[in-house]
């Protein structure tokens, strides 16, 4: 039998494989990546050197550099899956290191700014809601330009404009997808917002007093970055929810100027009728008039208009 180091030898020798190793070599030192490695290590790197480091060179003109050869993060390539190769010279031999491509670090961004908005009730589709997404038409530039105004004052989570918008109008014309698309232009600026639909949250607010959650809850939503409070006035407000939670929560970010958006069917004068009368029809002017106060004090009047997007 005849030795391996032999087999090998005779394998290295073959013409065919010979052929192979000068065609990979040439196209190796042909690449431009490779080529400015080697001109930026010139005084360090000689034949010998690259001779030894060729698998490493070669492992490096195989993938994709830039995303070129990749359709999407998922679809990459290469050997460490959104990271790409670069180059290194370490104790005179050629290595790789790896880091992060342009596509992991979008993706990575985009979790990042994800994970500091916070959904209480609201819908998924709407949290993935865009400016750039937002139809305009002359009846909706009004509302673009306020969120604009605020986003263009906001300058990071220590420099927030002390007053949100109040968002009001008609059913289905995408006052809940401006909102978010507000709270996803403000993760990009690390600021944290808490997005709630007010009739589910007001529903859950009456089931935490059995759990002994509901100091919790509150404390949560009030201390809030940022709160966006959807459709306020189309839960079943009682005394209880309108006094003890919503005042309690408007009452604390006025009081430490935090920002705070809403949207509603209701103008002021309407909301503030909506709020006067208890599910039990009590009517109580003082109190509604009370949790307005607030409103106004938070908030700006912007009213959207146009057609029924959900149609």
């Amino acid at each position: 039998m005849e030795p391996i180091r032999e087999t090998l030898k005779r394998v290295v020798n073959a013409p065919a494989f010979s052929e192979r190793y000068n065609d990979m070599r040439k196209e190796v030192l042909e690449n431009p990546g490779v080529q400015k490695f080697l001109e930026d290590h010139a005084e360090e790197i000689d034949k010998s050197t690259v001779d030894r480091g060729m698998h490493k060179l070669y492992e490096y003109i195989d993938q994709s550099h830039d995303c070129n050869k990749c359709p999407s993060l998922e679809g990459c390539i290469n050997h460490l899956k959104g990271f790409e190769p670069n180059l290194v010279l370490e104790r005179n031999t050629i290595g790789i290191a790896y880091t992060a491509c342009k596509s992991k670090n979008a993706y990575d961004n985009k979790r990042r700014a994800s994970s500091l908005i916070h959904s209480m009730y609201m819908p998924k589709e709407v949290m993935q809601a865009t400016l750039s997404g937002f139809e305009l038409d002359d009846s909706r530039m009004e509302a673009f330009r306020a969120v604009g105004n605020f986003l263009d004052q906001a300058t990071g989570p220590d420099d927030l404009p002390d007053k949100g918008l109040f968002l009001y109008g008609k059913f289905g014309i995408g006052k809940s997808y401006l909102l978010s698309a507000v709270a996803n232009e403000l993760a990009e600026m690390n600021v944290k917002s808490v997005l709630v639909f007010v009739p589910e949250f007001m529903r859950e607010m009456k089931q935490a007093i059995g759990d002994q959650t509901l100091q919790e809850k509150v404390d949560y939503v009030k201390k809030a970055d940022v709160l966006m409070l959807d459709d306020i006035g189309a839960e079943a407000m009682s005394s209880w929810t309108r006094d003890e939670v919503l005042g309690t929560i408007l009452h604390y970010r006025m009081a430490e100027k935090l920002p705070t958006f809403m949207t509603s069917n209701f103008s002021y004068t309407e909301l503030q009728h909506h709020l006067t009368y208890s599910q039990r029809g009590e009517k109580e002017d003082l109190k509604a008039a009370r949790v307005m106060e607030r409103i106004r004090a938070l908030t700006e009047p912007v009213k959207l208009d146009g057609r029924n997007r959900r149609n």
